[in-house]
């Protein structure tokens, strides 16, 4: 099968820089039709690109990790923004319940190690499962988050999942984003206004103070040293010769060799 890195995506990221984000939501469904997702938390980027999906009237479902642990509020608002956007929200969940998994392997998140494996089963894990369903998964990182985040491209080759993955808000920053939400009056999750600039599951996820970084809440009692769950590579690896697999028509189709669909 024909490779694809992410050295090949380098010209193809440049000529995107300039495009919205709406741009981009298009040629992802128009260069993978049917073999495209969304994946979102419903966090604030991810809701604006939940909205942006349903306001383009798209073909593209949204994937939403139920990890068995995630906030009441988290789910309500999957509900409501599903309903009001239009969307077709596929939730995902892991095999095993977290009591199944607590009396299986005990407290897993109480330590780094842990955490990675707790993270593994209950967030990486059930979207591997489905990730031969799709050529490409939809995020919403965005650079102005900081940290490794800083570097993200627009479009990335993702091996564990062997799909690419575009991110269609890299270049938005806070007042973007904010600016967005106020427009459009986006359906956020009620905690980011109690505290939470970030929000994942209820055992590993606090409220920040406000002379912190934002992502200080998530796994606080690991300490500074835990960042990321692993689900977005990108946040872990930035190796030019990361690459996926895919028929090569689509490869030509994805660098604009060969499209039926032009940005």
């Amino acid at each position: 099968m024909p490779r694809l890195t992410q050295a090949d995506l380098s010209e193809r990221n440049k000529a995107f820089e300039s495009r919205t984000p709406q741009d981009l939501l298009r040629w992802a469904a128009e260069t993978f039709p049917g073999r495209v997702a969304a994946i979102s938390a419903l966090q604030r980027a991810g809701s604006v690109v939940c909205h942006m999906i349903g306001g383009l009237e798209l073909d593209i479902p949204i994937l939403f990790v139920d990890t068995g642990v995630n906030f009441p509020e988290t789910l309500a608002t999957r509900d409501a923004i599903g309903e009001a956007c239009g969307l077709e929200i596929r939730t995902l969940t892991p095999p095993q319940t977290m009591d199944e998994q607590t009396a299986e392997l005990g407290v897993l998140y109480c330590t780094p190690e842990g955490q990675k494996e707790c993270c593994r089963l209950r967030k990486i894990e059930p979207l591997r499962a489905v990730a031969d369903q799709f050529d490409c998964l939809i995020g919403s990182l965005r650079r102005s988050e900081g940290g490794q985040r800083s570097f993200c491209p627009i479009l990335a080759a993702d091996p564990d999942m062997n799909v690419v993955r575009v991110n269609p808000l890299v270049t938005f920053d806070d007042d973007s984003l904010n600016g967005y939400i106020d427009e459009h009056s986006v359906i956020l999750n009620p905690l980011h206004e109690q505290g939470y600039p970030t929000v994942s599951c209820n055992r590993c996820t606090t409220p920040v103070l406000e002379n912190e970084p934002r992502r200080a809440g998530r796994w606080r009692h690991l300490g500074p040293w835990q960042a990321y769950c692993g689900i977005n590579p990108t946040d872990l690896d930035t190796d030019t010769q990361t690459a996926v697999e895919l028929p090569q028509q689509l490869i030509d189709k994805v660098l604009g060799r060969e499209a039926d669909f032009m940005i």
